[in-house]
């Protein structure tokens, strides 16, 4: 019997000048990139998604490209989120689900909804959104994590709104961005961006442990008791859950080593 859930590790996107010198072989071509940082890491957040569509013959070329048990989380189009009303964003969901992201098949992770950091939680109209995200598309299962990126969405409403429909928020660890570590859905999904490029890992080693401690909590079910929770006193049902954790913006130059460096503790 399964007592924990899977902990994946990895980057954002796999193009990035500077990973030419700082974490690629010397003289490896692009085209051979993916397949090779797909060997070192075991996901990739998609951020080109978001800016615009790509073809299904594309999805599938990366499907191609990595090894059973990696996975793809892609950034869902700007156009969804980024609107004044939520609930009209139906055709723009729908022009991103349909686009061929399932030619990903197993390699498809979650679905990242980000948002403005000036948009604000308007209850009824971020419950109607979440109406709006379906469980399946073609056949495959959907996950679907948010990004609230506005001070107004910590509060326990919120959390008994996306616990109400399965969907995850982003736990993210940033100097500005709001952090979410309550468990809302069936997954845990981190952005880690407080790195460094002076620190060879990213995040300092001590740092790293502390989270690869956090993670093997979350992917066993229960929930770390050092971060804060907006909702401390609802009740969480212990049971696995997979975990994504991702180094972003911060420490970029290093961010696959951290990324390493934390799949080897957890």
């Amino acid at each position: 019997m399964t007592t924990s859930g899977t902990i994946r590790t990895g980057i954002g996107g796999w193009v990035f000048d500077p990973w030419n010198e700082s974490f690629y072989p010397p003289k490896l071509p692009k085209t051979k990139q993916l397949r090779h940082a797909a060997s070192e890491l075991r996901a990739i957040e998609v951020n080109g998604t978001y800016y615009g569509s790509q073809k299904p013959t594309t999805f599938a070329k990366w499907a191609s490209e990595v090894p059973d048990g990696f996975m793809f989380s892609l950034k869902a189009s700007r156009y969804c989120t980024n609107r004044k009303v939520l609930a009209e964003a139906s055709p723009s969901i729908e022009k991103f689900l349909t686009q061929g992201i399932t030619e990903l098949g197993d390699r498809l992770g979650p679905i990242l909804w980000q948002f403005m950091a000036t948009k604000q939680f308007e209850p009824d109209d971020f419950e109607a959104f979440l109406q709006l995200l379906p469980k399946s598309q073609d056949g495959i299962a959907l996950r679907h994590v948010v990004e609230p990126r506005h001070a107004s969405f910590l509060v326990p409403e919120f959390i008994e709104l996306l616990s109400r429909y399965g969907v995850a928020a982003v736990l993210a660890d940033h100097d500005d961005y709001p952090m979410f570590a309550d468990v809302t859905g069936d997954l845990l999904y981190t952005r880690l961006q407080r790195g460094s490029d002076e620190i060879p890992t990213c995040y300092p080693p001590e740092n790293i442990s502390a989270w690869a401690e956090r993670l093997r909590t979350y992917a066993g079910g229960a929930v770390p008791e050092d971060l804060p929770l907006v909702a401390p006193d609802r009740t969480v049902e212990k049971k696995p859950r997979d975990v994504f954790a991702f180094f972003i913006t911060g420490g970029k130059v290093n961010a696959p080593h951290g990324a390493r460096a934390l799949q080897a503790e957890v």
